[in-house]
């Protein structure tokens, strides 16, 4: 017998009628989640308050945002490594939320300090984000370090979120009162996504601690490793002092003794100790806040701007 021929392979593809019936304006029912997302700033003014310095608030906003723009990458390399899809999938869409969070706060800086946007070859259309994210050297990142530090097993990125969520999470809890209504309005959705991801840490965390001899082993190894990277979060650059004072941010010591107190329950829970590490020194009294990084954010950052700095004139 002769099969009957498919009239949607005569235009040569199977998929070409997949839009049909649904080009009218406004009809997005082809999608699976719509197209209508919500815009976290949308009617928010972003006229920087009087009597706050617009540069200091540009490099606080380059802080948080530089944050979460390197832990995101890091995250995002666990994609198709995970040990099985679930957690592919979890760390890939906390990598997105970040990232997210890393563009909202690069704009802001942007819009509050222009000076702070690289300068690009005439013509260029990469917004100010972008350029801030792709062509910038290591020395103009205001990360911590434990962002950049390269992966290690997944107790490693478990213990390294954990502590990083935690200590965000109280920050952006206390951002959403500023009286920056751009920087209370990205606030506002980071608490959501950040209190998905330390609970998720966390879970891991005591997962891991009270599984087997090997998994328990691993994660006081990546706790020892990374907790001399831990009080970079918590301690106070002139610059998160001054914002703070100017009711714009949030002075991280201020949140130290709440961070403290869920890293206690979590490792009272877990059945470990808390480890007897000092914190990793900066040099000369610079950090990560300051541009003094490791050497894995220029490798981070080489990979991360290739193709960007190769095209500088294109329009993704």
């Amino acid at each position: 017998m002769t099969p009957t021929p498919d009239p949607s392979h005569e235009a040569g593809s199977a998929y070409d009628g997949l839009l049909e019936h649904h080009e009218v304006a406004g009809d997005d029912s082809q999608w699976a989640f719509g197209t209508d997302f919500e815009d976290p700033l949308a009617g928010v003014d972003t006229t920087v308050p009087d009597d706050v310095d617009a540069a200091a608030l540009a490099t606080y906003c380059l802080m948080l945002g530089d944050d979460a723009l390197v832990m995101s990458h890091r995250l995002s390399e666990w994609t198709s490594n995970a040990p099985d899809l679930e957690e592919d999938i979890a760390l890939a869409n906390t990598a997105l939320d970040l990232l997210g969070q890393a563009r909202l706060l690069l704009a802001r800086a942007a819009a509050a300090d222009a000076s702070v946007v690289p300068a690009l070859p005439a013509g260029s259309p990469v917004p100010a984000e972008d350029a801030l994210a792709f062509f910038r050297e290591a020395g103009a990142f205001r990360n911590v370090r434990l962002a950049e530090v390269p992966n290690g097993d997944f107790a490693h990125t478990m213990v390294r979120l954990l502590l990083f969520s935690t200590a965000r999470l109280a920050v952006l809890g206390r951002l959403v009162d500023s009286r920056d209504p751009v920087l209370a309005a990205i606030a506002a959705k980071g608490v959501k996504e950040l209190t998905y991801h330390r609970d998720y840490a966390g879970r891991w965390f005591l997962t891991l601690a009270r599984g087997t001899d090997e998994s328990h082993r691993r994660l006081l190894a990546a706790l020892d490793e990374l907790w001399p990277l831990y009080p970079e979060l918590l301690a106070t650059h002139p610059v998160e002092a001054a914002v703070a004072a100017a009711g714009v941010g949030v002075d991280p010591a201020s949140v130290a003794a709440e961070v403290d107190v869920v890293l206690e329950q979590v490792l009272a829970v877990s059945g470990v100790e808390r480890p007897d590490k000092a914190a990793l020194a900066g040099v000369r009294g610079r950090t990560g806040r300051d541009g003094l990084h490791t050497e894995s954010l220029t490798r981070l950052l080489a990979e991360m701007q290739v193709v960007a700095r190769a095209h500088p004139t294109g329009l993704w």
